[in-house]
Formats: C-alpha cells, structure tokens, sequence
C-alpha cells in the first residue's frame, strides 16, 4: 500500500468590494489577416481600496453569443499561422515518429495470479489495459478506449483498480478529455462489462473490499452543475457492491453524516481498506490542500455506514500521508521537520500523542511511505534524484541500491504481497521496470520495449542558478554532446512551482525533436515546488509567490550568463498552475525571451476562485475575500499586469475546450490582453483544441501535433532559418 496523500486538482457576491458595469465597447473587426479582436465590456471592482478593472469578464459566460466565434476565430488564426511555418510537417512527422518508438508504461498491479499493466504499445494512440499470469505470461488486450471513437470524440481511460482476486477490474473513462468519467466493471475472465453504470465519478480514489465483493469510491454530489463553483462540493464517499444499483449503494462518509465527524464541503472524502487488515482509514482531501485529516474505523462498521470513526489527525498537524499495515499506521508529517519524519501509532490508540517517531528528518525530502507484506519502504529525494530506504523490523533503515540516479515511477506496493514493482528513468535514461524482493534482490522485469532511437547521444547536468534573494536554485538541463557554448542555441526552459509537487527526471522521446536540431531542455525548479521540501513550497505560494517566477528569471540569467544561449535564443514553457509562472515572468522581463509557451495556463487568479475548480484550490492559492489573499493574488494575475505599449516576446498559449481544471476564459481573456498590448510585432497565438480538456485524456496523436506546434513556434522565433513563414 503506497502512501496515501491529498489530491492534485486542479460567489462573487463575498467579495469585499464594489461591482459597475461600465458601456460595452463596440465588437472591433479583426485586422486584416489577423486574430479576431474581443470586445471591451469592463468591469470595475474594488478589493481593500485597490480599484480592478476586468475588461473581458463576459468571457466567463459560456453562453455568450461570442464566447465560441472568439475561440474558434483564435483557434483558425492560429493553426493558419502555424501551418504557414516551413518546416512543420517535417517536424511534426519526427515527433511522431519518436513519439511513437517508445512503449510508455503507466500503472502496474498485481492482484491474484494477475498482472495487469496500463500501457501505450508501440505506435497506439491511447493508453490501454492488458492483463497476464506473471511477469513471463502472455498478455492479453482487456480494453482500448480507442475502439470507442465516435467521430471527433475519443475516449480515455482515467483510471481503473482491479479487485484483490484479479476477478474483475473497477474502470473509468470519459470522451473529450473531459475527466467526466462514468464507472464500469469488467469481469476479467471473460472481458464482460456488467450492467451497472456510475457517474459523477471524477475523482473515486477506489479502494475494494477484501473479498472484492464491490469497493468504496468518492462520487461528486447529486445534482452537480458544471460549470459552478458548486461542482466539485460536497462529495460523498459511497460502497458499491457488484452487480447491485448504484442508487442503493451505501453512504459511508459525508459532509453531516455523522455528528463527530465534521467535512468540510470542499473536502472529498474517500476510504481505505489495505488487505490483511480489519480497519479502514478514512481521508478528508480539501482540494489541492496537502494536509490532510485522518480517521479509523473498523472495516465492519465502514462498510455498514456506521459511525465509530477514531480522528488521529487534522491539516493542524501537517499531516501529509498516510499508510496502513494490519494494525500499525505510519503518517507523513513536516510538523517541526520541514523535510519530513514519518510517525508511528497503533490503531486502537491512534493518537498523535501516542506517536512514535520510526524516521526521523535527514538531509533528504521524505516523499511517501509505503506498505508491503514485508514490511515498511520510505521514498526519498536528494538533490532531485530518487532514493529508497527500508525499515527494518528492528527500527534501523537500510539503504536499497537503484541502478538508474533519477525517478521511481510506476510503482506497485500491497500489504499482500511481499517487495515492490517500479519504473526507474532519467532525463536521458528510458523507464526501465524493476522488481525488488523482499530479500533485496533487485531484477529488470522486461516489462517495456526499447527504443529504436539512440538516446545515448544526450547527456544531462545539474547546477543551481542564483536569485537575487541569494537562494540557490536547482537547475536541469539537458542536451546532445557536443552541443557548443556559445550562446547560439535555442533553449527551452520549463517551470512549473505550484502545490509543492516536484519537476522530476523524466525522459521524454519527443524532445528529442528539438534537440537533434541543437536545441537545449532545461528544467527550472522553482519555489513553490516540493524539491527541497516543505520550506521550498512555502516560499512559492500566497504572499511568497512572486519567488517563483523570479526564480524561473534568475535561472535564464544563468543559462545567458553560462553561454548556454542568448535572449534572443530563448523561450519558457509551463502549464496549468505554471501558467502563472510563464505570465508573470513573461510581463516583468519581456525582454529576457523570444519566445513564451503556456499550455491550459492560470492567467486570471483574481477570477480563478469564482471557476468550476476555484474553490478546491483555495488553499494554494487564496481568495479575495482576505486582504493577504487579494494581494497575493493581484501579483500573480498577468492579465492585470499586461500594459499597453510593451514590446512583448512571442507567445502561443493553448486551452482545450472541455478543461475541468482551468477554464479556457482564463488563457482567453490573457490572449486578448496581449493581442491589445504588444508594440513588439511578434505573434501571439492561441491555440484552441475543442476536443480536449486539461491534457489528461489526449491521445499521443493529440499531444504530437501540439508539441511539433511548440517546437515549430520556438524554432521560428529564434531565428532558425529552416523554420521561417513560407
């Protein structure tokens, strides 16, 4: 059992402030082979004296009559001027090609005599179930989401479980990359699907019975619009039985459920029921929050709805994971140890003040602790590179040896069986598929097929870039040998910094497109990010943010300094919550790149809270309805820092239509700030997928074409002679 941690996520009216509509501005034409120009309509408000005018606020109404010609105007421009570069097609096909070379393995288990391994093959589209008796049995399809294409409407399978015995498999999936999963039940044996459907199914965290007689799941409210910061509130965390409707499953865990249990209505409530054990945990995950609160409870009464939940911990206790071996709990915690120490307590005195400490802070970031029948494995990060310890019965820790120094993925790990199963890769090192024995003995599974492509001409380094605070940052970057130092080549850097989730090693085939051509990938991990532990997420996030993007500013000083490129050489990338990082980097040194890529991309976090995703991520973020989290919020808004006349670098943001996490008017409203802005000439494009959502869901297809996008557009932009407009 792998430890169990809080999940990454993604009215107006209580707003201390005023609210005036102000004359609509006339719907201007766009200019002659240009991007459509969005209407003016502004909105002015005032937070704690500081006056916010919103000029594109009708964006966020899906229903206005030119919410969809806007995007599909940006979305035709775009792809106009992006096919126009010569060159792409050419790329395009490398990326694919390289793309498709490599097998990529996702989750494994082990449940029965079964093996069951979510992959993309070789050349597939989408990632698929297979099944096999053993590591060396032979393998069968159970499902390819792919075979339910309609149209222009895919589908993507967004997570599955299968039940202890391996009889059947727990699924979800859902069109578009919407993330709106419906739950199916497979029988394995025989590849059936069973009548009962369940929707709302989101987020389940699934967690079967011992006997696999059904399985608890967290399922959005009744009633949940979309759209609504309504949407992700009140969940509930039910118990489905097999082959029963779902409309009689059992109510085990709810906001007012039970008095001595109080759930908050942004906390999506899930349990837990590791094998050989006759207690369950119960979780309240608040959103993107990493602290979580903890009870127990008899399997027996979980099951029955019954209260009797033990409370062992609240976010109080900085609390961030949670394990459960029979009847020994292990928590994660950074309280007074902001690398982390791992606690100890007894199920039936699940009190912290009962705790012992069994791992105490190193030098090292603690990043889960995990269950087997064997015993108790630690995960750790040193300087960005994976280590794994073992806790032996006697309360020492063994270091286990790892072949590959980069990151363990793919990771199975169950109170019922002994040892784990995981995935070791690098920045230039393949995921490679390990299985390690109890005893220690560690062996490659052959699980995964090579590359046909030689990997072996790249190499990666690590060094730390200084910022102006005196902070040393963390920087990766990678490249072919031989790349010369002179300041000639085009570099990527990319940055994220949010939710204290860290940017690890990870080896990606497509960026091999851009960097045959001399290109250089750096990795920039900034503050607000996990890398050197809680302290390091502390400093990027509410009021600390702006460390973030002037960390990301102090490492392209770095690579210019160091003669790794030149502004004219360089360009930024981030997605999501990185969308804050790219913007506000991009509106406070325009001068620093040629170049900027942000993918489904936070530009508007004054507005963000009143989304379908807004108050889940509250607690990373802020609100406006707090002075701290209105000026917090207002440095990290790039939209309200876009100002006219700037000559701002180029710039190509993209959303997907059916994005759950980030709503499309965000990356709409900074499009058009920039569109009205820029003195500079340089394009700025808004790439629109109307059958994709957040990323998660597209299909390799998909994810080929955008990248070969990506790299056509930073390639023209810094001057590549084989990349220019025909």
């Amino acid at each position: 059992m792998t430890t169990i941690s809080r999940r990454a996520l993604l009215g107006s009216g209580a707003a201390p402030g005023l609210l005036s509509m102000l004359p609509r501005a006339a719907f201007a034409a766009p200019a002659a082979g240009g991007p459509p120009v969005a209407r003016i309509e502004p909105v002015t408000e005032t937070f704690f004296g500081t006056t916010i005018t919103d000029n594109y606020r009708w964006m966020e109404n899906p229903k206005d009559p030119e919410w969809e010609p806007f995007m599909r105007g940006q979305a035709d421009h775009a792809r106009k001027t992006l096919d126009n570069i010569n060159g792409l097609d050419a790329l395009k096909a490398r990326v694919s090609e390289l793309s498709g070379d490599l097998e990529i393995i996702g989750t494994i288990q082990i449940a029965g005599e079964n093996i069951f391994i979510e992959k993309r093959p070789v050349g597939a589209n989408n990632f698929s179930l297979f099944v096999r008796k053993g590591f060396e049995g032979k393998e069968r399809l159970l499902l390819d989401p792919e075979a339910r294409t309609q149209g222009d409407v895919h589908y993507s399978m967004n997570y599955w479980l299968a039940s202890p015995d391996g009889s059947h498999v727990m699924l979800g999936l859902s069109p578009s990359g919407s993330e709106n999963a419906v739950i199916e039940i497979m029988e394995v044996e025989t590849g059936n699907i069973l009548p009962e459907r369940i929707d709302r199914a989101q987020y389940p965290s699934p967690a079967w019975l011992p006997d696999g007689s059904g399985f608890f799941f967290n399922r959005l409210a009744e009633g949940a619009q979309m759209g609504t910061t309504d949407y992700y509130k009140n969940s509930v965390c039910w118990l489905h039985k097999i082959g029963t409707d779902p409309s009689t499953d059992i109510r085990v865990l709810a906001k007012g459920q039970f008095g001595d249990v109080e759930v908050n209505e942004i906390e999506f409530p899930i349990v837990v029921t590791p094998a050989g054990s006759p207690f369950a945990l119960g979780l309240l995950i608040a959103g993107v929050q990493n602290e979580i609160t903890v009870f127990i409870n008899t399997l027996d009464r979980a099951m029955k709805g019954e209260g009797g939940w033990k409370r062992l911990c609240t976010p109080n206790d900085k609390v961030t994971g949670v394990t459960l071996r029979g009847d020994d709990i292990y928590l994660l915690t950074y309280k007074d140890a902001p690398r982390y120490r791992v606690l100890h307590v007894k199920a039936d005195a699940p009190e912290l003040a009962n705790a012992k400490e069994v791992v105490p802070q190193s030098d090292v970031v603690i990043q889960g602790v995990i269950a087997t029948k064997d015993g108790i494995y630690v995960r750790d990060l040193a300087d960005g590179i994976a280590k794994l310890r073992k806790l032996t019965e006697e309360g020492s820790l063994a270091a286990v040896p790892l072949p590959v120094a980069g990151t363990i993925g793919s990771l199975f790990a169950d109170t019922a069986y002994e040892g784990l199963v995981f995935g070791l890769q690098s920045w230039v090192q393949p995921n490679i598929i390990f299985k390690l024995e109890a005893d220690g003995n560690l062996t490659d599974t052959g699980l995964g097929e090579k590359p046909s492509f030689d990997y072996a001409a790249y190499e990666a380094v690590e060094v730390l870039a200084t910022a102006k605070d005196g902070v040393t940052i963390p920087l990766s970057i990678v490249y072919k040998k031989g790349t010369p130092r002179d300041g000639s080549a085009p570099t990527l850097i990319q940055a994220y910094g949010s939710y204290g989730i860290n940017v690890e090693a990870i080896f990606l085939p497509r960026m091999i497109a851009f960097m045959e051509r001399g290109g250089v990938w750096a990795t920039a991990h900034v503050r607000g990010g996990g890398e050197r532990g809680r302290e390091w997420h502390e400093a990027g996030r509410l009021l600390t943010k702006p460390n973030t993007w002037r960390d990301l500013i102090a490492c392209a000083e770095y690579l210019i300094a160091e003669k790794w490129t030149s502004p004219s050489k360089l360009a930024i990338n981030g997605g999501s919550a990185g969308g804050i990082t790219m913007g506000r980097a991009m509106t406070e040194r325009p001068d620093l790149f040629a170049a900027v890529i942000s993918n489904v991309g936070v530009h508007n976090p004054l507005r963000a809270e009143f989304g379908q995703n807004g108050p889940p991520n509250i607690p990373e973020s802020g609100s406006v309805t707090t002075e701290d989290g209105f000026k917090g919020l207002l440095a990290m808004d790039s939209t309200q820092h876009v100002k006219k006349g700037t000559a701002y670098p180029a710039a190509l943001l993209t959303t997907g239509m059916t994005d759950p996490r980030v709503d499309p008017w965000e990356v709409g409203k900074m499009a058009a700030h920039l569109q009205a802005a820029t003195s500079s000439g340089k394009p700025i494009l808004l790439r629109v997928d109307f059958q994709a959502g957040h990323g998660i869901g597209s299909t390799r297809a998909q994810r080929d074409a955008e990248v070969a996008d990506m790299y056509a557009f930073i390639l023209w932009q810094t001057g590549d002679p084989a990349f220019q407009p025909l």
